[in-house]
């Protein structure tokens, strides 16, 4: 244990700490940090959700007999065994069209490496091909590192918009309010979240962080700063997702991903260290790999979108703590990590 460790003493939670609320992420009163908490039958909302989660330490579920009587799961939370059974994997019939092709519109001039980022982790995570859409420069800046991306248009399965793509840029807007109308599956983040439809639908998947999400809120008519969001990351989802219909990826200590039909998932598998500039750019390039790699099975249940995304979540968090190791990590560490962590999920 933690505290043990350190010589000090040991924190056990029986149920959950006093002061976090059972039913969701709040934290209602002064808190005890746990290095352990114990609880009976299944897990609570609280022990899955932030800001809440990170105070419960290492949570350990004793069965009691009760399985058959719970209703069904409030929030879930994914884990390694969770995306190795749903990640799709090429077999002898598979080209690189089948396998899945990622278009990515992202960076500009004044945020080259975003562009360099989103391919390489797209690349990285197994996608067919990649093709980019973007201004002269960062185009052979990608080029440079990843000679089989694909300058220019064509067939995609799913995209990656917005990452390092300033709002005032109406080229790269163009670009992005064209691919958000075709329907394809894509990831929304950063520039793109700006001036969005006033409808979406489950397969955009939008991935803001907390300053990102109190902007989508005022949009959206809801006066709500940043502070509030991380206070309540769940609640703040859940108004963007039933406003526009998309599911949300809110980033953070804890991911939380939400549709507008309900449905909420967890990830926190990451190291404190995957706080760095890029990270959010290697995220979309995952996630943009493994919407392409589904496409169909997304258009026949929409649905799996939430499923997807908290996969993503998990296998990018498996691989900052593979290329962390326990010191400071780079966001281009974790997508190179990225084959690593996954050949190393159970069940691979």
């Amino acid at each position: 244990l933690p505290a043990a460790a350190a010589g000090g003493p040991a924190v056990v939670a029986v149920d959950l700490p006093s002061g976090l609320a059972a039913d969701s992420g709040a934290v209602t009163g002064v808190v005890l940090p746990a290095d352990v908490t114990v609880t009976f039958g299944t897990a609570k909302p609280c022990h899955l959700l932030a800001p809440a989660a990170p105070l419960c330490g290492r949570l350990v579920v004793v069965d009691i007999g009760t399985a058959g009587e719970l209703p069904a799961p409030a929030v879930t939370r994914a884990e390694p065994a969770d995306v190795a059974r749903g990640w799709r994997r090429p077999g002898p019939g598979d080209d690189k069209y089948s396998r899945g092709v990622v278009g990515v519109v992202a960076g500009g001039p004044d945020y080259t490496g975003a562009a360099v980022l989103a391919v390489q982790a797209a690349v990285r995570a197994g996608a067919g091909m990649v093709r980019y859409l973007g201004p002269e420069h960062p185009t052979e800046l990608v080029r440079q590192r990843r000679p089989e991306a694909v300058v220019g248009g064509g067939r995609v399965q799913a995209w990656v918009l917005g990452p390092g793509v300033s709002p005032d840029d109406e080229v790269q807007g163009g670009r992005i309010r064209e691919a958000l109308a075709d329907g394809r599956p894509a990831v929304v983040d950063a520039g793109a979240l700006a001036g969005l439809p006033a409808q979406l639908g489950p397969l955009h998947v939008l991935t803001p962080h907390a300053g990102e999400l109190s902007r989508l809120l005022a949009s959206l008519g809801h006066d709500v700063d940043r502070a509030a969001v991380e206070a309540d990351p769940l609640a703040a989802g859940r108004v963007v997702a039933e406003a526009t219909g998309a599911t949300v990826l809110v980033k953070g200590s804890v991911t939380t991903v939400v549709s507008a039909a309900g449905r909420v998932a967890t990830a926190a598998a990451a190291p404190a260290w995957l706080g760095t500039a890029g990270a959010g750019d290697v995220l979309a390039g995952v996630l943009g790999a493994a919407l392409a790699a589904r496409a169909d099975d997304l258009a026949g249940d929409p649905g799996l979108a939430v499923d997807v995304a908290v996969a993503v979540a998990v296998l990018h968090g498996r691989a900052a703590t593979l290329a962390s190791a326990g010191g400071p990590i780079a966001a281009l560490d974790v997508a190179d990590a990225l084959p690593a962590a996954l050949t190393s999920l159970p069940g691979w």
